[in-house]
């Protein structure tokens, strides 16, 4: 656990957070102009998050017992590098809770997690047109991609692959 300004805490995401969590991905989603589209439960999370072998973690900001900031995150590996690596999923402080450090405390955490781990990479997506974040993103070092694209295949698109309906 790290004390942050203000009293608030960072520190992983713990049982009982799934609700704040919750709220952070939907501010998130209404940040990035997809109000409706999360569909993720607290239910969701504990199985994700707390689960018997969880595979998706989270670090939290908690600032006067609520959930000001998350990191949601999960283990990616580099076959280049031998090595596993952060990928940062959602990553998100509520508007009355920015300009304090905590987005910076967040990141710096997940950097020590890298570091303390031997993992090569922390890395994460940003829209293009998100100009606040990306400013926080190169402040802190993080540098562009530029030379890759994302790819998804979602909906009816993954189950036609699946069942051998989607080939050239």
């Amino acid at each position: 656990m790290t004390s942050l300004s203000g009293g608030a805490v960072l520190r992983p995401a713990a049982p009982g957070d799934e609700p704040g969590i919750l709220e952070c991905i939907r501010g998130l989603a209404e940040c990035e102009r997809e109000p409706d589209a999360v569909a993720t439960t607290t239910d969701d999370l504990t199985r994700a998050l707390f689960g018997p072998r969880p595979a998706v973690f989270a670090h939290v900001v908690e600032q006067d017992g609520e959930v000001a900031g998350i990191a949601v995150w999960f283990l990616s590996f580099s076959t280049w590098t031998g090595t596993h690596g952060i990928w940062l999923e959602d990553f998100f402080v509520r508007p009355e809770h920015r300009g304090r450090g905590y987005g910076v405390a967040l990141l710096r955490e997940l950097a020590h997690l890298c570091v303390e781990r031997g993992y090569e990479r922390l890395e994460w997506t940003v829209l293009d047109w998100n100009a606040p974040s990306i400013a926080l993103y190169e402040a802190v070092g993080g540098r562009p991609q530029d030379e890759w694209t994302t790819y998804r295949l979602a909906g009816d698109a993954l189950g036609d692959l699946a069942a051998g309906r989607r080939q050239k």
